[in-house]
């Protein structure tokens, strides 16, 4: 197995325009992923075992509190579906160019597209739906989050050495030179960004009130990073060393959990203080205890488990199986398989709408998302 530097990734992907991190697997088929471990492979409806690549992102769909709705990426239209569960509507909206990333803002009730095709940002009124600025912020847009209590929205730009923020009530763009993160994870309650490479073998922490800049060494090859908002725990996936990396707040010498082969996604139940890691390599889930910081249970799913959502109130744990073309629901009382449900072609990012319970799935298809509903499967925790 031999993993490409960020050089070698740049150059072989021009040849497709667009810009990911490659990996080469057993058997010699070449796949894509994302920067956080998110697959960009999906087989041609013809069957036919050559690969079809595209940019993507674990944050391609996002729930939006403030205003109940979800939104998912198309990226090859420009668009992204807004989906209303309460309403059972779903519009289309134009943006920029390769959208990739979602963010939003549970304070305004805006949402914030990454689009990477054009160096671009589309700001989306919550309400109308309407799209209303376009903040240019120069090329490569990748991930992006929001710090709704701060008013800040930050992006990854791929390849550059500037974070970019934009101000939620301005639109005005700034910049820190805080390295080239390929993730972001805000703690809204410290206000800590945490900026995560695929190369660099660091942990970037940035002070979002004084802007100043940490890092602490995780190792190479980190694909994944899930945060705990109650305790502040921070997880980190690594694809090279087949365990997850657990900084604890305050800390600067993580934890090693050992995780199954090719750990690339993480996802945490903030009630139960319980991880999931979905292990690519070997078609697993992990189950660590967040308090005792070690591993509890494997749990076998689908071929090439791509990311993982949880449903914290039905304690429901969801894993989107890209070459299955599957979500797995697993019980996370028991850790127990409670179904296999069909998704679209190559599902690849996930999110719970937690007040209607669905699961909505982004796509590598011409059907860019899913919907499924798997609330009935287990009832609400007491």
């Amino acid at each position: 197995m031999k993993y490409l530097t960020k050089y070698e990734a740049c150059t072989a992907v021009q040849k497709q325009k667009f810009h990911a991190k490659w990996l080469l697997v057993p058997f010699s088929v070449v796949v894509a992923f994302g920067s956080a471990g998110q697959l960009s492979s999906a087989q041609t409806p013809a069957n036919s075992g050559e690969p079809v690549t595209s940019l993507n992102n674990p944050s391609a769909t996002v729930f939006n509190p403030a205003t109940g709705k979800v939104y998912t990426v198309d990226t090859d239209a420009g668009a992204v579906q807004i989906t209303d569960d309460a309403a059972n509507t779903t519009v289309r909206v134009k943006v920029g160019a390769g959208p990739v990333s979602i963010a939003a803002d549970s304070i305004n009730g805006r949402a914030y597209v990454a689009n990477a095709g054009d160096g671009t940002v589309s700001v989306i009124d919550g309400r109308t739906n309407a799209v209303l600025a376009t903040v240019t912020i120069g090329s490569h847009p990748y991930s992006i989050a929001a710090d709704s209590a701060a008013g800040k929205i930050y992006v990854s730009r791929t390849y550059s050495n500037q974070l970019t923020v934009i101000d939620a009530a301005t639109d005005q763009v700034s910049g820190i030179k805080a390295g080239s993160p390929d993730l972001i994870a805000v703690n809204p309650k410290t206000h800590l960004a945490y900026l995560l490479g695929y190369e660099g073998g660091d942990l970037t922490i940035l002070d979002g009130a004084t802007h100043a800049v940490t890092k602490t060494s995780v190792g190479m090859h980190a694909w994944g990073i899930a945060l705990n908002t109650q305790t502040g725990t921070v997880y980190i996936a690594k694809i090279g060393d087949a365990e997850v990396a657990v900084l604890q707040p305050g800390s600067t010498s993580p934890k090693m959990i050992p995780a199954g082969r090719i750990p690339c996604s993480v996802a945490v139940n903030t009630r139960t203080n319980t991880v999931y890691v979905a292990n690519y390599g070997d078609n697993s889930l992990t189950v660590i205890d967040g308090m005792k910081d070690r591993a509890v249970a494997t749990i076998p799913v689908g071929k090439r488990p791509q990311a993982v959502a949880v449903d914290s109130d039905r304690n429901l744990v969801y894993v989107a199986n890209t070459q299955a073309n599957t979500v797995t629901v697993i019980d996370g009382a028991t850790n127990r398989v409670l179904a296999t449900l069909d998704a679209g072609k190559a599902p690849y990012a996930l999110v719970v709408n937690p007040v209607s319970g669905k699961l909505h799935v982004a796509n590598f298809d011409t059907n860019s998302f899913t919907i499924l509903d798997a609330s009935l499967l287990r009832k609400p925790a007491i």
